[in-house]
């Protein structure tokens, strides 16, 4: 399968309400980051501090700071016929900004899809990364002409793209 146009969703349903009275709640802001590289060089990136990359290929299209609302709340768009040559490697992460750990969080999950033919390639349920405020969801790696898509699937502990960037060299350069 030739990609062309890759979709990142991310959902998540706000934090219940704590205290004696159930009328507070310490709001859970969750974000959804594509990262771009050149070999093992970080050359830009899509997040909610940044919305569209320098070349116009990565687009973020707005912060959730709260998980209100259904379906996806952040939603990265890709459109690999953008992407400058010299990137060989996108990878998609969340992270929480606010310091829970997934674990804590109400129906999180993530996935990416075949913008054209709307077929998912991939669904998380984030509760899977447990103790961990960081998940490295996937990559797309450009292969010759083309791009293919590389699920990864691994927690870590990030709450910012910043933090988690050092981490993520060991996924660039081959499968």
């Amino acid at each position: 399968m030739s990609l062309t146009h890759v979709t990142v969703g991310l959902g998540w349903d706000p934090a219940p309400p704590t205290g004696p009275f159930g009328n507070t709640r310490k709001d859970i802001d969750l974000n959804v980051t594509a990262l771009a590289f050149a070999g093992y060089d970080f050359v830009d990136a899509a997040f909610h501090e940044q919305l569209t990359s320098r070349d116009g290929a990565l687009r973020h299209l707005g912060d959730s700071v709260t998980g209100d609302g259904d379906g996806d709340n952040e939603v990265i768009t890709v459109d690999l016929t953008r992407v400058a040559a010299a990137i060989d490697t996108i990878v998609f992460l969340v992270t929480c900004y606010t310091g829970q750990t997934f674990d804590q969080v109400v129906n999180g999950f993530c996935r990416v899809s075949d913008s054209v033919s709307g077929m998912e390639l991939v669904r998380v349920d984030l509760s899977r990364a447990t103790s961990h405020t960081g998940f490295v969801l996937a990559k797309l790696r450009r292969a010759e002409a083309s791009w293919e898509f590389v699920m990864i699937g691994d927690p870590i502990l990030a709450d910012h793209p910043t933090v988690a960037l050092p981490q993520l060299t060991v996924y660039l350069g081959a499968v």
